[in-house]
């Protein structure tokens, strides 16, 4: 069989393109990379926001915090070497209670501690000079905050892949993986391939891979579908870059906010409501092996049953224009019902615990001839370069380690 490689990465967005990126950069290797769908990016890299996180959010010292901060800087970069369009247009978080003040609070703390220099605390008055039509008693400008298209960014990743010498193969969806003693087989619909190595970066179905790869990964994925309001043409004006609320830190979900899209218009939302198929953009969209999935998980009701009525709120809201709306009012009163409409959907990995807790960083497992990245949640995409670094670094030792063996 001449489909023989050194390493193989499962999945086409934007980690795995960035793993073998920086593999090829680091070592001369054959590298693969196989892709399920007929482009890349086609998941939660082509169907989100489009930010380039500041890295306010988290946790100091996690690897969210890490990457984020170190990943930023480098996608900068990149896009500037590579003549990608980005803006970096900075962005405003607003407490619009007094009960919101005390994580205010807390978000300037963890921005300072994450070294973003130039946080500016907003009063009503300063709020005004960022966002005219923005609504709140107190607020946060985080300068370091930006926007840029990521199918662009992945796609860029992929051609300087291709003229490292690596290869992608798209249409590839893997079926099963047969350990030999010294290669791994990897079967899809319409080829095998061989390989030393796997990295696994299959995103919504990481934890599937996982299995197919006889690795436990003492998690499930759940799928979160995010939709999306948009403004229409005439009432882009509402909003000048970013707008967001105090999240509830609670959640890995940041609130409905309002982007300002690279490629043109602003985003409004998203939500957050449970979806019944692991790629299901559409409420109609349902499966019954993902649902099964779910529903024979124990984690997955321990999660239900602790956060059922935030579940529900946010069910009502994706089958309610209104209610919608009144979210989106708490930041801008002026807007109104016919000044937004349906705009697009993501649906997000979740990763979840057995025991029913949030999975809320970077989780990656080694194995025997494997590294799988389980869990890469928002901000993934800004880190893309230096999480890549990352775990290519992890990648190339285990390699190493593991060909010095046969």
């Amino acid at each position: 069989m001449n489909n023989t490689y050194d390493i193989a990465i499962i999945g086409g967005g934007i980690i795995g393109t960035a793993v073998a990126l920086s593999i090829l950069k680091q070592k001369k290797l054959d590298v693969l990379l196989l892709e399920k769908e007929s482009s890349l990016a086609a998941h939660q890299t082509g169907n989100n926001s489009g930010v380039i996180h500041s890295g306010l959010y988290y946790k100091p010292g996690s690897l969210k915090a890490k990457n984020c901060a170190l990943g930023r800087e480098m996608m900068y970069s990149f896009c500037k070497e590579h003549n990608i369009p980005f803006d970096k247009c900075g962005k405003i978080v607003i407490a619009t209670s007094e009960d919101e003040i005390p994580a205010l609070n807390l978000l300037e703390e963890r921005g300072n501690a994450n070294g973003l220099v130039g946080i500016q605390r907003l009063s009503s008055e300063k709020i005004k000079e960022y966002e005219p039509y923005a609504n709140g008693i107190d607020g946060l400008f985080v300068p370091q905050t930006g926007i840029v298209d990521y199918v662009s960014v992945t796609n860029k990743y992929a051609e300087l892949i291709l003229s490292l010498g690596g290869e992608i193969k798209t249409d590839s969806m893997l079926a099963a993986v047969i350990k030999e003693e010294n290669d791994l087989i990897l079967l899809t619909q319409e080829e095998e391939y061989k390989t030393k190595f796997i990295v696994n970066c299959a995103g919504l179905h990481s934890d599937r891979v996982a299995r197919l790869c006889g690795v436990d990964p003492k998690l499930k994925i759940i799928p979160f579908r995010g939709e999306y309001y948009k403004l229409k043409k005439g009432k882009e004006y509402l909003v000048n870059n970013l707008i967001y609320p105090v999240p509830d830190t609670n959640f890995p979900f940041l609130g409905v906010h309002f982007t300002r899209m690279m490629k043109g218009g602003v985003e409004a939302g998203p939500n957050a409501v449970l979806a019944l198929k692991r790629e299901g953009y559409k409420k109609t969209d349902f499966s019954f092996v993902d649902l099964l999935d779910m529903k024979i998980y124990p984690g997955f009701w321990k999660m239900a049953a602790k956060f059922y009525k935030m579940g529900f709120q946010e069910f009502r809201r994706s089958f309610s224009k209104q209610l919608f709306l009144q979210s989106l009012q708490k930041l801008i009163p002026e807007i109104q019902l016919d000044d937004i409409e349906v705009g697009g959907a993501g649906v997000r990995a979740q990763a979840l615990e057995c025991d029913g807790k949030l999975v809320d960083d970077f989780r990656i497992v080694e194995a025997e001839r494997m590294v799988h990245v389980l869990n890469a949640p928002s901000p993934a995409a800004t880190a893309s370069l230096s999480i890549g670094k990352k775990i290519s670094e992890m990648v190339i030792k285990r390699y190493s380690e593991e060909v010095n063996k046969i």
